[in-house]
């Protein structure tokens, strides 16, 4: 069997060879690179399973080293792990930005390291599964479109990021990076009143894009999205879309689909705000919710009071009265935060 091959970019002499002896031992073939520039070029032409990267080295540091990476289409995808002294929340977040994968907080032991890299390479493995789920939904818009094909193709070299529940993705006022298709789990997008009340601005689920419109517009993201769930999405860069944006006029019609059909759910928001009863915007925002399920029979939702409130435009002690409503009328079920739809078509008629 072939060995899987590492990568370990450490300008520390001692720790670089601790860790390449580390990996010898676990039979891994290991690649070594005192300087991020030297590491770029091992990458390039090793094109290894992993890479283990210091962040602050001479010459090139590991946020220089990832952008590099990320910019060569055969290095894009490749597994990418940060060695850092430093944990604050600002230098995470900006690694995990730019697409990187994991952090290891110096000094780490032997078992958080090798539990690290397998978590990674174990879901490099997962990967074609969740892009071919996601491919499947796009094929039937692919006959005779070149530019579908080559959105596909995008998709398929792109790196699968794992966001965890209540994890941001992107804050309101970030400079657009590009968008983003959620494979599994869910997405909501939110604004903030000045008072701090959270508003709902959007749902996504499997095989739905977030992030369109600052990307059409190259301007900041107009909202925060948060992962509702452990969620796992796929990120298309800003200046590779704009390529195929320009190239074929086909994937220009497929967002401006999206986007007209996103901007129909969100007037019809604003008229449920502004006309309908609260039971009745409960019931549409539970249906709403079911569908982003795509499963028959009976739905389990789990969902906080708090989105509940942000998507029904309504404060949280209200929702907790039209739910115990509903679960006395029959029409749910509720365990904690659980949701189970009993009466799907009870519930449809009160929407209508």
């Amino acid at each position: 069997m072939k060995k899987q091959r590492i990568l370990v970019i450490e300008d520390n002499d001692d720790i670089r060879e601790s860790i390449a002896e580390i990996l010898d031992l676990a039979d891994y073939e290991v690649f070594q690179a005192n300087n991020g520039k030297t590491g770029v070029e091992l990458a390039n032409a090793n094109l290894p399973d992993l890479i283990l990267c210091d962040i602050m080295m001479p010459e090139l540091d590991g946020y220089g080293v990832l952008y590099l990476l990320n910019k060569n289409p055969a290095t894009t995808a490749t597994p990418f792990i940060f060695l850092t002294a430093k944990a604050e929340r600002m230098d995470m977040r900006k690694g995990m930005e730019m697409g990187a994968d994991d952090y290891l907080v110096k000094p780490f032991d032997d078992v958080e390291l090798l539990n690290a890299i397998e978590s990674r390479l174990n879901k490099k493995q997962k990967q074609e599964k969740f892009y071919s789920k996601s491919i499947a939904q796009l094929t039937h818009l692919a006959a005779g479109n070149a530019g579908i094909k080559e959105l596909d193709k995008m998709i398929l070299e792109r790196k699968v990021r794992s966001i965890k529940k209540k994890q941001i993705i992107y804050y309101e006022g970030d400079m657009v990076s590009g968008i983003y298709l959620v494979l599994s789990g869910k997405v909501k997008t939110i604004k903030l009143s000045e008072d701090g009340r959270e508003l709902l601005t959007g749902m996504y689920g499997p095989d739905e894009y977030f992030g369109i419109p600052a990307l059409l517009l190259n301007e900041p993201y107009t909202e925060t999205a948060e992962a509702l769930e452990d969620t796992t999405v796929c990120q298309l860069p800003k200046e590779m879309l704009e390529e195929l944006l320009n190239r074929y006029p086909d994937v220009a019609r497929q967002f401006i689909h999206i986007l007209s059909n996103n901007l129909l759910d969100k007037e019809e928001q604003l008229l449920q705000l502004a006309y309908h009863s609260v039971r009745k915007r409960m019931a549409e925002v539970l249906i709403r919710l079911c569908k982003l399920e795509k499963q028959e029979g009976q739905i389990s939702l789990r969902i906080s009071r708090d989105n509940l409130a942000a998507m029904a435009g309504m404060a949280t002690e209200t929702v907790s009265r039209i739910l115990s409503d509903f679960k006395d009328e029959g029409i749910i079920e509720r365990k904690g935060s659980q949701i189970g739809i009993l009466d799907h078509p009870k519930l449809q008629q009160m929407k209508n």
